[in-house]
């Protein structure tokens, strides 16, 4: 845990910063600089830049093997680049695993749903709030940590948009509910950065449509990747998308940019005319 401290101390804000952070000055908080993967000889990513600022969601979109999720794996800290640099608020973060990550305000979702199906909505967001290693409470009596838990939690299941859902049992929610509540357990742990790996995966149109709201409440305060298959609602909530093929950047801008792109009308789906949205 000191370990953990000392490297996000390292990391933060200081009077001596250089003003290379040009990333903070426009609102980006998470940048990726030519980040690329190599596993042996096969290039998984290969100069990947990325900018998340604040107040934005930004799609990340391309066909099976694009590249998506090695790209995702390392800027979570879950797969470490083997070129390239990754910045937090300015800060080089390359060499930070997730947990430290973590720790320092970056969030992460997985394809599959990670929640304790025993515990209720509450008590699996109290979990995850308390995991946050760097909180004033911690000087505080133990029963005064678990109020200020208590109330961190609710506050993110509301945000998450599960208010009607906080006693229940995590197992009995919908799968839609339950992608909402690992978002609450993001939320919980204060990230800025939130990365959420196909949260709209297996719902229905209802289903979507409230994860949608969400994500739109969400990234007022915060930036958003999101890494999804639904066009639909990639292109009704993202501000920016950046399409990847082949382990490369392929074109990145707005959504109006992206669909009047021939490029990505030919490569992602292999015809101009199989592009709609």
């Amino acid at each position: 845990m000191r370990a953990t401290l000392e490297v996000a101390d390292r990391i933060g804000p200081d009077a001596d910063a250089p003003v290379a952070d040009k990333a903070v000055a426009t609102g980006a908080l998470l940048v990726a600089e030519r980040m690329t993967r190599r596993f042996g000889g096969l290039v998984a990513n290969q100069d990947v830049c990325i900018s998340l600022e604040r107040g934005k969601l930004h799609a990340l979109l391309g066909p099976n093997g694009a590249g998506k999720s090695t790209c995702i794996n390392m800027l979570s800290g879950d797969l470490p680049p083997s070129e390239g640099t990754i910045r937090f608020m300015g800060r080089d973060i390359t060499a930070l695993s997730a947990a430290q990550r973590s720790q320092v305000g970056i969030g992460r979702s997985y394809q599959r749903t990670n929640i304790f199906p025993q515990f209720t909505v509450l008590e699996n967001v109290r979990l995850a709030a308390q995991s946050r290693r760097q909180q004033p409470w911690r000087i505080f009596s133990r029963a005064m940590q678990q109020q200020w838990a208590l109330q961190k939690a609710r506050a993110c299941i509301e945000e998450a948009g599960l208010g009607k859902r906080v006693d229940w049992t995590a197992g009995v929610l919908s799968h839609g509910e339950q992608r909402q509540l690992e978002i609450a357990m993001v939320l919980a742990t204060d990230a800025q950065v939130l990365l959420l790996d196909e949260p709209l995966a297996g719902m229905g149109s209802d289903e979507s449509a409230k994860m949608v709201e969400v994500l739109k409440r969400l990234r007022q305060t915060r930036a958003i990747l999101l890494v999804e298959h639904d066009m639909d609602a990639v292109f009704a909530v993202a501000d920016v998308i950046t399409v990847m093929v082949n382990g490369q950047v392929l074109e990145s801008g707005p959504p109006e940019q992206i669909k009047a792109s021939v490029a990505v009308q030919q490569a992602y789906l292999g015809s101009e005319d199989s592009f709609h949205v």
